[in-house]
């Protein structure tokens, strides 16, 4: 027999990347360790999948419940198991037909406490510049004063004191040759040791500073707004040779096989790493988590087999969604918000309605005006990014200070059209790359970035945009602006669409997701058709997912929502009645963005509602912190940087009071109950949708059975795959009224038919008949066929199928595989293919691959 720790064996440097048929996602922390990842193997192999999918292995922060926070790109975490661990999970994974994909995180490291759990960055603090590992991290040592006896060459900032330093001057203590100031443990520069404090700290090459100070002096890039997260130079060969050397080594061991690529948008050249890592790995599958707006692609020059899938969610997520539903909850939200009556003549808010899906329900809409102001609040002046700002406003006057031609450009002129710029950027990010021409989709995406300020422009404008578009020539600061513009326009976009107006602007939850469009809810079946074609012809091999670990809610949470869109009206009513069972009308309390007083505003309660009907049923811990964090990313009434406590504590009391209520629990379990078959029915759509369009898809850990998760740490906690593999086992086949069952029949059953057969090519069918809008369908080659509910609450209201037929393709009877029932080709009445109240169906031919 095998040792379970027995390498893998290795693998050419150049073997072919190996295409999963599904993959599946485990989250490993100290609750759930790679020594529990190799116990859950035998049932994920009996689940169906062909990958697991793993989050970041390398050494991070002690405790670490997620590890993006490396510490030690030289060993495998032993808080997860180590080296040994994960060879005994590739092994084991190996017996039963599995590989392993590993998240890797190329852009930060974290400055963790105590500091010498990353060396690198230990030494950097203690030697400064001089050090061999100062060109690791992205630091501007221009930014800040040098010590007494260097100024000229810079320090760091450190924002981890909770005063100004000389409230906490006291605080601070020399212990030998280090500093220590409570938890954190500072290295003194050699012969500093026996100074005088003050005088001590004058010659440190960092700066211990007021956490505050982050936002406006801080001089190392971050991973968005975590100060805890320090940027790594990866584009430097050395850097990433050490940073991916073990990853690199384990793949060429054959322990993993593929690459999950963290945040390639922080990245200086997401392109030239990736060419680097596939030239590294012969190739190997990788899948970049590139968050793509609207109509935008994914480079067709990045080396890659495509995106981790928010792409796929939101047209799965958009075809079940009700546009013209969700347009008039939009008008109802405000409505809720401002105490108003609904007009008798569009009473779920018609003037919010927009003609087609892809189109903003409302010109101009509110969720567009809060992803603007939240860009705004990232770039202006003490903006939670404005020290990112801050440092192309500095390379810009380098510049100008080089060169005469550029120079006269006032600071506070350059701020405002840079503030202006990111603001009105589109998408996430432009990718220049110096000395080659610029994208033009790129280019266009500058042009509408201009295009959005309705101000007048002036020569300030004109020379940022040209430096963000690597227009001016080329020279260190010319190359450095384009390059970190893009990479700061990334973050803004993520913190200030994601982080804050998603949590501003609540009329439907589900739609406010990573790569969301509020503004636009619902895909035509039409379009949902062509982008699976696109994906079919360009990114074959692309993941599709539905929840991950930065789904704010998990696809089943969402497939509730989605129902609200279908009933506007009804919904609308039952959130004024809740509120004012729990004691206050919609009305009641300060507006929206209110900074004054403790009173519950109606958006909180809107937001609270929603958040109870996507949860339920859950205990109030968890929907105290599901809304705490949604009102601190707000950052209207209270923020994670000065929160109001008066306000949280009215937040955190209308929560239990709400579980207190006697009258108000049960409507509001009548509710989630009255909207169950509806839910059911989108839930099972959209799994089946995801199993079966083109891509890999990607399962997160345990939404192989109904999954209603918030926002992270809940949608990160552990899951009982003993339980689960019981279930599995117990039940071979769909159990009538058990939601549970029914959902890993459908998921376990579409995982091996893809393990057994190549799905082919994606062509469209269309039902014909007064219900046809409601039954999207389409084969997979000629043997597969997939066909799915949509809408279910209008189509219930309108009576069902009736007369709409779907023509099955004709030769062979096909066979239900959920369910074993034959039909015929040709013809078919829908509400025979989906009698016995089942949504959905995956239809074979038997007998065929």
């Amino acid at each position: 027999m095998t040792h379970a720790a027995e390498p893998a064996q290795s693998r050419p440097a150049a073997a072919p990347a190996a295409v999963p048929s599904a993959s599946y996602r485990l989250q490993l922390q100290p609750g759930f360790t790679l020594h529990d990842a190799t116990a859950a193997v035998p049932y994920l192999a009996a689940l169906g999948v062909s990958h697991l999918h793993l989050s970041p292995l390398l050494a991070a922060v002690p405790g670490s419940t997620h590890g993006y926070d490396t510490v030690d790109h030289g060993r495998i975490s032993e808080q997860l198991g180590g080296e040994e661990a994960l060879r005994a999970l590739a092994a084991e994974a190996h017996r039963h037909r599995l590989r392993l994909i590993a998240d890797v995180v190329p852009n930060h490291m974290a400055l963790p406490v105590p500091e010498h759990l990353n060396r690198p960055l230990w030494e950097v603090l203690r030697d400064g510049p001089d050090s061999p590992y100062a060109d690791w991290f992205d630091i501007d040592w221009t930014a800040q004063p040098g010590p007494v006896d260097a100024p000229g060459r810079g320090r760091v900032l450190l924002p981890l004191l909770g005063d100004r330093l000389g409230a906490v001057l006291d605080e601070l203590a020399v212990d030998g040759d280090t500093l220590r100031y409570h938890d954190h443990v500072l290295p003194l520069r050699p012969g500093t040791e026996s100074l005088p404090l003050p005088e001590l700290l004058g010659r440190q090459w960092y700066r211990p500073a007021w956490w505050r100070l982050a936002r406006t002096e801080l001089n190392y890039r971050r991973f968005f707004t975590v100060n805890e997260l320090i940027a790594v130079r990866v584009e430097r060969p050395e850097v990433f040779e050490a940073t991916h050397g073990v990853l690199l080594r384990l793949h060429r061991e054959g322990v993993l096989d593929g690459f999950r690529i963290d945040h390639p948008d922080g990245l200086a050249d997401p392109r030239g790493y990736l060419e680097r890592l596939a030239a590294a790995t012969g190739g190997a599958y990788t899948v970049v988590e590139k968050i793509l707006t609207g109509d935008e692609r994914l480079p067709a020059d990045w080396p890659c087999a495509g995106t981790t899938g928010y792409d796929a969610l939101r047209r799965i997520d958009g075809v079940l969604t009700d546009h013209a539903g969700a347009c008039r909850l939009a008008g109802a939200y405000e409505a809720f918000l401002t105490a108003s009556p609904a007009s008798p003549d569009s009473p779920d808010g018609a003037d919010h309605c927009a003609p087609d899906p892809g189109e903003p329900c409302a010109d101009p809409h509110p969720a567009l005006a809060a992803a603007r102001r939240g860009r705004a609040d990232m770039t202006g002046p003490g903006g939670e990014l404005s020290a990112e700002v801050e440092r192309l406003v500095r390379l810009a006057l380098r510049l100008g200070a080089a060169h005469p031609a550029h120079a006269d450009h006032p600071p506070e002129r350059l701020r405002a059209a840079l503030g202006r710029l990111l603001t009105g950027y589109p998408a996430y990010r432009p990718y220049v790359r110096p000395g080659e021409p610029l994208p033009e989709v790129s280019a266009e995406q500058l042009r509408a970035a201009r295009a959005a300020d309705e101000g007048p422009t002036d020569a300030t404008d004109r020379f940022v945009a040209e430096l963000a578009a690597g227009a001016l020539g080329r020279g260190p600061e010319q190359d450095e602006f384009a390059v970190r513009f893009g990479q700061t326009a990334a973050a803004v976009a993520a913190k200030g669409v994601e982080d804050t107006a998603f949590y501003r602007w609540n009329a439907l939850l589900s739609l406010n997701e990573v790569g969301g469009e509020p503004a636009r809810p619902g895909v035509r079946p039409e379009d949902f058709h062509a982008w699976c074609h696109y994906v079919e012809r360009h990114w074959p091999h692309t993941m599709t997912v539905l929840s991950t670990h930065d789904t704010k809610r998990s696809a089943d949470a969402r497939a509730r929502l989605a129902v609200l869109a279908e009933q506007p009206r009804e919904w609308a009513a039952e959130a004024a009645a809740w509120s004012t069972a729990a004691g206050r009308g919609p009305g009641s309390g300060p507006a929206r963005g209110s900074a004054s007083g403790p009173g519950h505003d109606p958006d909180s309660d809107w937001l609270l509602w929603q958040t109870l009907v996507a949860g339920w049923p859950l205990p109030p811990e968890r929907l105290v912190a599901a809304v705490l964090k949604a009102a601190r990313e707000a950052k209207l009434r209270t923020s994670w940087t000065t929160q109001d406590v008066r306000f949280e504590r009215a937040l955190t009391d209308r929560v239990h009071g709400v579980f207190g209520n006697p009258g108000l629990l049960p409507r509001i379990e009548g509710y989630v109950a009255g909207i169950a078959p509806y839910a059911r029915s989108n839930t099972l759509a959209a799994a089946l949708l995801h199993l079966t369009v083109p891509g890999v898809p990607d399962l997160y850990q345990g939404s192989e059975e109904p999954l209603r998760t918030l926002v992270d740490p809940d949608n990160r906690r552990p899951v009982d795959f003993g339980a689960l593999a019981v279930r599995l086992t117990d039940s071979p086949t769909a159990r009538a009224g058990d939601p549970a069952r029914e959902k890993l029949h459908l998921t376990t059953t579409a995982l091996h038919l893809r393990r057994t057969r190549v799905l082919g090519p994606y062509r469209p069918l269309a039902a014909v008949g007064p219900a046809a809008a409601h039954l999207l369908a389409f084969g997979r080659g000629p043997n597969v066929l997939t066909a799915v509910t949509r809408l279910p609450y209008r189509l219930a209201r309108t009576g069902g199928w009736h007369d709409t037929v779907l023509h099955l393709p004709d030769g062979r009877g096909w066979v239900d595989e959920l369910t074993d029932r034959q039909f015929p080709s040709g013809p078919v009445p829908v509400g025979e293919l989906l009698a016995d109240d089942r949504p959905v169906v995956l239809l074979t031919r038997r007998g065929t691959k």
